[in-house]
């Protein structure tokens, strides 16, 4: 019975899966919101709540914000330093942020995307895709007892969603956004939270927009 029971719901995460996919793939009005409605109707169908998409407090770590505030600032210098010049010169092309160079020296401006950061971009994206998204991959994939091949799996395929919801910003943009997407899906398992990916992704585009209102436009260092 517990089987037939496990089978029902793996059936059930392809059908989530893949309207999520369809969503991102085609870029669906907001693809986030999409995800995040399936999300809330998931949980609802399940009468779970949002803690089994990891949105629960580290245990037993109490200086954790501080850091994850290390790791975002790690990871962005690795980014800039590393990650970006290496893929623009294998590449030829450049990374597209022009669109942020009016951010530059605009106050109010950078207060707006700093808030919109927070709330969609941080809590929405990481509840949508590292957690929605990549729970049911794991639960499609692995069922009840899904492991770490499971995770390894379902962390790439939401990746690659989540990075080709950023094709505005060209090939650099996506392959570095699915490359963060592995980053902050790490975050989620190491401090098995989903609140150590929400902070990294706030506090990398946090970083990132206030360089652009102080300097404009960032891209590689080399």
């Amino acid at each position: 019975m517990a089987g037939s029971r496990s089978s029902t719901w793996r059936i059930v995460a392809a059908g989530e899966v893949l309207l999520a996919g369809v969503a991102v793939a085609l870029d669906l009005w907001m693809p986030t919101l999409v995800l995040l409605g399936l999300a809330s109707v998931s949980l609802l169908v399940r009468r779970q709540r949002p803690r089994t998409l990891g949105l629960i407090a580290p245990a037993g770590r109490r200086w954790w914000p501080l850091e994850i505030l290390g790791f975002a600032v790690a990871w962005t210098l690795l980014t800039i330093g590393v990650t970006i010049p290496v893929l623009e010169h294998l590449s030829g092309t450049r990374q597209d942020v022009s669109q942020f160079a009016v951010v530059q020296g605009n106050v109010g401006l950078l207060a707006l995307l700093l808030a919109f950061t927070w709330t969609l971009a941080a809590i929405g994206e990481e509840v949508a895709y590292r957690g929605f998204l990549v729970t049911r991959l794991r639960e499609l994939i692995g069922g009840d007892r899904a492991g770490a091949a499971a995770t390894v799996v379902a962390a790439a395929v939401a990746a690659l969603l989540f990075g080709w919801a950023h094709t505005e910003q060209g090939l650099i943009g996506v392959v570095t956004t699915c490359i963060d997407a592995l980053f902050f899906t790490w975050l989620r398992f190491r401090y098995r939270s989903l609140w150590a990916a929400v902070l990294a992704h706030g506090f990398n585009n946090t970083i990132g927009l206030v360089a652009y209102f102080f300097v404009g436009p960032v891209y590689g260092l080399w």
